[in-house]
């Protein structure tokens, strides 16, 4: 085996993108993960790509709209070199709308959408579609925006590791670092961080979320009662999930996540007795800064960090992947100030 180019220590989402946007430059790169591509919170079932209000705009939510209009082509190119289907789709999003001064507010960013999104999305405030999909409002108004999409986070970690093999990259489960070397190790790799500087620098959160068995892979996605309801294209729906700070098992569900199915089923009762196939839980990696941490690593010289993808790290991700690798590989750094690890140190 060659020396690589770069080495990327993980394979989550972070990781695997990173790895992908090198690959594509023509680096050679290998992955290092213990457990396997997507073995964390890259590993879930919910899916939900969904955009920050349009309002009170700063970096972290324009970084978050390229990232967002770059997802078609980036997950078409993987499922073309990796013959599987990330589960990607573009299909929009349904909220109802709780009461009138939802309803005001939600009005309001119609006009701030238009400012802000310009003519790549649409956000407005329509009576619900005439269909059983449609989500119980109030108002009687749902908001619906073209930016929200989905796909299956497993199987698209799936289709990137089959990608990165597909193109020479070496995916393996111990190795020596070298080249170039990004640590895009998750929740390990803050505890790591907040242990060596003796500061809280970030944190895991559990999350807990569960799969059933209904069809309907055309749907758009919904946001109701605090619950995201993300249909699949493999047949199957998705819903969740917690926001744990404090748990005692990482990796077990329980009656919290009998909650959150019982507020899907009754925020959309079409889903009423719908079969649990799966249930799942995992920690998600939150940076202080509430924001990817991206840049030079600040204890390990050299060398690159690319973290902190909490709940939109999905979404983050072809983004990232573009301002590391120019970052990596040519020295550009284009990456916003709030998402250099200072930000949560």
């Amino acid at each position: 085996m060659a020396s690589p180019d770069v080495t990327v220590m993980g394979a989550g989402i972070f990781g695997l993108s990173i790895a992908w946007a090198c690959v594509k430059a023509g680096a050679t790169v290998q992955v290092i993960d213990p457990h396997g591509p997507g073995a964390g919170a890259s590993g879930g079932v919910v899916g939900a790509l969904a955009p920050h209000v349009p309002e009170n705009w700063n970096d972290k939510k324009a970084f978050q709209l390229e990232s967002l209009l770059m997802a078609e082509a980036f997950w078409g190119d993987v499922a073309a070199a990796s013959g599987i289907s990330p589960g990607y789709g573009r299909l929009g999003r349904l909220q109802p709308v709780a009461d009138e001064r939802g309803l005001e507010l939600a009005r309001a960013r119609v006009e701030t959408a238009q400012d802000l999104w310009g003519d790549a999305a649409v956000w407005e405030v329509i009576a619900p579609p005439d269909d059983s999909w449609a989500p119980y409002s109030p108002t009687g108004y749902v908001i619906r925006d073209t930016l929200s999409a989905r796909m299956h986070p497993r199987r698209a970690s799936q289709s990137l590791a089959a990608a990165l093999q597909a193109r020479g990259a070496w995916l393996v489960k111990e190795g020596t670092p070298a080249g170039k070397v990004v640590h895009a190790t998750g929740v390990a790799g803050l505890e790591e961080l907040s242990r060596e500087t003796g500061r809280a620098v970030g944190n895991g959160v559990k999350g807990q979320g569960a799969l059933l068995h209904f069809a309907a892979p055309h749907a758009p996605q919904l946001f109701a009662d605090g619950i995201h309801v993300v249909p699949h294209e493999d047949g199957t729906t998705a819903i969740g999930s917690t926001s744990e700070r404090e748990y005692d098992d990482p990796v077990s569900t329980d009656e919290k996540l009998d909650e959150v199915i019982e507020r899907a089923m009754r925020a959309v009762p079409v889903l009423h007795g719908a079969r649990v196939v799966e249930r799942w839980a995992g920690l998600r990696p939150r940076a202080k800064s509430r924001a990817p941490m991206l840049g030079e690593h600040p204890l390990k010289p050299g060398d690159f960090i690319a973290n902190g993808g909490f709940k939109i790290g999905f979404g983050m991700a072809p983004k990232v992947a573009e301002v590391m690798a120019a970052l990596i590989l040519e020295g550009r750094d284009e990456i916003p100030e709030g998402f250099r690890p200072q930000a949560s140190l």
